[in-house]
């Protein structure tokens, strides 16, 4: 079921106001997107389903505090990236890239090593490009929509974005030359 602007809207003004019901059928329309986001983040399945949970939490208690409606899903992803984020950094520890392929077609190995290749470079970023290279290319949002979800000014983002993509460039040459 896809919910509806009027109706989505509706659903995250009872939200606000404590409906509990409500805050649960909007989490669970969005809860593939946010899911995403966070494997995108740990390419964990049980680490990316325990950020979403801590996001969802966070989310429900701190609901009330949300100024405008129009911005819950902004809200919403922001909460996930940095629950992300902060999970990323109090495990310290590296993310493997090799299980989130083990499930993919064994037929197309070279387009597997690329995007191994490609998850690998985007792990060596920082979180802060990090996240506007995931967003832009994995969630397909524009630059507007990065620059509210992630609090920056257009121009912050657009200079993230082509850092990242000047660093992922380089690194990604880097791997081809050891071939």
């Amino acid at each position: 079921m896809q919910l509806g602007g009027d109706i989505l809207k509706d659903l995250i003004n009872k939200a606000m106001h404590g409906d509990e019901e409500s805050f649960y059928k909007i989490i669970n329309e969005n809860k593939e997107k946010l899911y995403r986001i966070a494997y995108s983040y740990v390419r964990n399945e049980q680490d990316a389903l325990d950020i979403f949970q801590d996001a969802v939490c966070k989310a429900f208690v701190a609901i009330k505090e949300l100024k405008e409606p129009d911005f819950f899903n902004t809200w919403l992803t922001r909460i996930v990236i940095n629950c992300s984020i902060n999970y990323l950094r109090k495990s310290k520890r590296i993310v493997y890239t090799e299980d989130y392929y083990s499930e993919t077609d064994k037929s197309d190995l070279n387009g597997v090593e690329d995007l191994i290749d490609l998850y690998k470079a985007l792990d060596k970023l920082e979180a802060k490009y990090k996240s506007v290279v995931m967003l832009k290319y994995f969630e397909d949002k524009t630059l507007q929509e990065i620059s509210e979800i992630l609090n920056l000014p257009l121009s912050t983002v657009k200079s993230h974005l082509y850092r990242a993509l000047d660093k992922l460039q380089i690194d990604l040459k880097e791997v081809q030359s050891f071939e």
